[in-house]
């Protein structure tokens, strides 16, 4: 094998790829990056069992070929080499020879006979949305789900389609976040929940671009996204996702509408006083026109007030800052209406559309000041 491209591209090749790279496989050969020259381009291929990616790089193809090689040494040589084409050659011994201007390292690859590449889908099914909508709905939604490996499905999100509409959520058992999108054309009907490691690694490699398309295909056990060139292919979590429905209510006694940026802020700023390992909870005394705020820490307290558009009963409620502040940080609007039933329920921050809702479980104030 024999190819030349350019260092930068190569380069955007080999991050996109080291994201379905394990070192902690027990199979070295999926420790690698396949390369292959063919006369369709240079395609990379990386594949850790659960998560698999496929991507091709601009290049030259003097002769065709393929090779495996340490995701990780390979990378870092690249990354040091100069700003100009890279030729990479081998031998049918497997060695590598990979030179760049004055630069060269000879180090050796593998025949790749036993890696595993990409799954073939069957019998699947399709949508379309741009990669700005795609990468907006995980990123509105990704940090509430759950890093207890026990629980598999929290660690995942629901893709579910109906029609011309996409409903993403997620959930850790404090929380939940929901995005509704509506899509350009009618699909059938789809349900699957797909890892968070999956759609993290999604979020990182789509440019995000409005008129940059992503076409996603389900299969029964697989998700594949694609766009531009390349191609990712992840394993679905099994099992009946929650029946979220159940959990939302429209009932209300308590309902504020509030400058969304304040709020965030005056939030940040009480978490100055609150320690790591501290369990301290932002308590919110919601009074006639006025939210008032207050902590109280081994650190020091703080009592602040923002102005707020009421309706229904007064209301003195407790929350975990971080699950506040997450939500807020991913809301685009400049106000945000907050519906409650009393301190012990959770509180709904919804939109009049229904785009987006954040569920948030309030912490006992009672115990929590002991």
């Amino acid at each position: 094998m024999k190819i030349s491209c350019a260092k930068t591209d190569l380069m955007i090749g080999i991050n996109i790829s080291m994201k379905a790279v394990s070192a902690k496989n027990t199979l070295p050969i999926l420790e690698c990056i396949m390369i292959e020259a063919m006369s369709t381009g240079i395609k990379l291929t990386s594949n850790d069992t659960e998560l698999g990616i496929e991507t091709y790089v601009e290049g030259e193809v003097i002769t065709p070929g393929k090779i495996a090689i340490d995701a990780k040494l390979f990378s870092d040589i690249i990354r040091k080499l100069p700003n100009s084409d890279v030729m990479i050659e081998t031998d049918e011994n497997n060695q590598i020879l990979i030179r760049c201007e004055r630069a060269k390292f000879n180090i050796p690859g593998k025949s790749g006979e036993d890696f595993v590449y990409l799954p073939e889908l069957q019998n699947t099914k399709m949508v379309t949305l741009s990669q700005f909508s795609l990468k907006e709905v995980i990123r509105q939604t990704i940090f509430s789900i759950s890093d207890n490996e026990n629980n598999k499905l929290m660690s995942g999100e629901l893709f579910e389609i109906t029609g011309n509409h996409l409903k993403v959520v997620s959930l850790d058992g404090h929380r939940i976040s929901i995005r509704n999108v509506e899509l350009k054309e009618s699909y059938e009907s789809t349900k699957v929940v797909v890892p968070g490691k999956t759609l993290n690694e999604i979020m990182k490699i789509l440019t995000g671009g409005v008129e940059d398309e992503v076409k996603i295909h389900f299969s029964s056990n697989h998700i594949m996204f694609e766009f531009e060139n390349t191609k990712v292919v992840s394993r679905l979590l099994e099992g009946d996702y929650y029946k979220i429905d159940q959990m939302l209510t429209n009932d209300y006694s308590t309902k504020i509408v509030i400058n969304r940026q304040e709020f965030l802020d005056c939030i940040d700023r009480s978490t100055l006083l609150i320690r790591e390992s501290d369990k301290k909870p932002i308590i919110i005394n919601i009074n006639n026109s006025n939210l008032y705020m207050k902590i109280n820490s081994s650190i020091g307290q703080m009592d602040e007030e923002i102005e707020i558009i009421k309706e229904g009963k007064d209301l003195m409620i407790g929350f975990n800052p971080r699950f506040l502040m997450d939500a807020l940080r991913v809301i685009d609007n400049e106000n945000i209406s907050i519906y409650m039933v009393n301190e012990t329920s959770p509180c709904i921050i919804k939109d009049a559309e229904g785009a987006y809702v954040y569920l948030i479980l309030p912490v006992n104030i009672h115990a929590a000041n002991r």
